[in-house]
């Protein structure tokens, strides 16, 4: 069955934990103690209404407080798609978190108030699934029936984000607006039948038609090596396979290929998945691939098509979201983690920090704090093999580690 990676953002009070509800409820994906504790809880609120929010905020500070803190993955499934949702929260101090969750994320979705239209936060949610290149992104007008689910409203709202829309770097998205009520149900999963102005689809249906293979970057195929098997058994005496992912695109049996780091040619030989053989592998898919010489290629380096090679530096300049509580400074060390390649690296400099509300940059920034955002140069013990992120989600990304405590200090996404 395929698999949809959702993120999903909104300020506080926009609903978003409640949608997320609703999507569950109306997919019959709650359990029934879950149900349960839901009605009864909300019983004892005064409630004349499910809080479905309750479905989703987890941590007692978002229970007791009624905003989402740190991420949470919630799953559910229709009979032709599973989901994945990574709840983020909307809070400026919490940009790392929401960073993290949409960074693994294929589509998003954006609340706003149809009371509020677009603020400040929006901007800022908005700026983070433009960074990070998420191709389709929802915008939910919720809370439709508190503006009497007024047509202008909404197109107001849509006239607003499409002026923000025009401030982003990034123009290959596909933006979808959808007018819903969450606590009402209106156009989450079920049409609704007070805004008879609105053609659409539902939120669900949407997603249910997304083209997952339209999400990924195709056309270029890279295969880190994560395991170098060697079985020393009679049976396969002088098997010698590469395991690891694929990467981007497909690849071949028959296919020329690159070794890096040492630029050693080769042609795929067999294409292995468990014990059964395959002509093609394609993006995504877990293999090992064996080759028709006999070349040096250990855990760390990468297998990419002779005609399509990533840039080879021991330096790069990418968009750093930091992430700790210790500042980022120029000439301070860390790990690399590009992939399953880990390198040491200097920070050469930092250009400037990114207002992620669109308002501009920073040049006279000399130190990142936590959840800043900012242009950053580093330089390496050793080259790494690297496409630009808005290339190649996967290799043009990274992690960088503190040396000293082993803790995730930031994240990259190489320009």
């Amino acid at each position: 069955m395929k698999v949809l990676k959702l993120a999903t953002a909104g300020s506080v009070d926009d609903g978003k934990s409640t949608l997320i509800g609703r999507l569950l409820y109306d997919t019959k994906s709650l359990t029934t103690d879950k149900l349960e504790a839901i009605e009864k809880t909300s019983k004892q609120r005064g409630y004349d209404y499910l809080d479905f929010s309750l479905a989703t905020d987890g941590l007692v500070a978002e229970r007791e407080q009624g905003i989402t803190i740190d991420v949470a993955h919630i799953y559910f499934s229709t009979p032709t798609k599973s989901y994945i949702i990574a709840d983020t929260p909307g809070h400026v101090e919490y940009t790392r978190n929401m960073v993290t969750g949409a960074s693994t994320s294929q589509a998003a979705i954006i609340l706003i108030d149809a009371r509020k239209g677009v603020i400040e936060q929006t901007y800022r949610h908005f700026f983070i699934n433009n960074m990070l290149r998420i191709k389709d992104v929802i915008v939910a007008i919720n809370k439709m029936d508190l503006v009497d689910y007024a047509e202008d409203t909404f197109n107001a709202i849509k006239a607003d984000f499409e002026e923000l829309m025009a401030k982003r770097d990034y123009q290959d998205q596909n933006i979808t607006f959808i007018p819903v009520s969450a606590l009402k149900g209106d156009n989450v999963v079920n049409k609704s039948d007070a805004m008879p102005w609105y053609h659409g689809q539902t939120l669900l249906q949407h997603l249910e038609e997304l083209d997952l293979k339209d999400i990924y970057n195709t056309g270029t195929p890279r295969f880190p090596v994560q395991y170098v098997i060697r079985p020393k058994t009679d049976d396969y005496h002088d098997f010698r396979g590469f395991a690891g992912k694929v990467y981007g695109g497909e690849l071949s049996v028959g296919d020329e290929v690159v070794a890096l780091p040492s630029q050693t040619r080769s042609k795929i030989k067999e294409i292995y998945f468990h014990d059964k053989k395959f002509q093609t592998a394609s993006r995504r898919s877990s293999v090992t691939i064996t080759l028709e010489d006999e070349i040096n290629v250990s855990r760390g380096d990468m297998l990419v098509k002779a005609d399509d090679l990533p840039q080879i530096e021991k330096q790069f300049t990418a968009t750093v979201s930091w992430m700790d509580s210790d500042q980022l400074t120029p000439g301070k060390k860390y790990v690399v983690q590009h992939g399953v390649n880990k390198v040491l690296a200097k920070v050469d400099a930092i250009h400037h920090k990114i207002k992620p509300d669109y308002t501009g940059i920073d040049e006279a920034a000399t130190s990142l704090g936590m959840n800043d955002i900012a242009k950053v140069s580093f330089k390496l013990n050793k080259p790494i093999f690297y496409d630009a992120f808005k290339d190649h989600r996967t290799n043009g990304s990274f992690i960088l580690i503190d040396a000293q405590s082993n803790a995730t200090a930031g994240v990259g996404f190489i320009a």
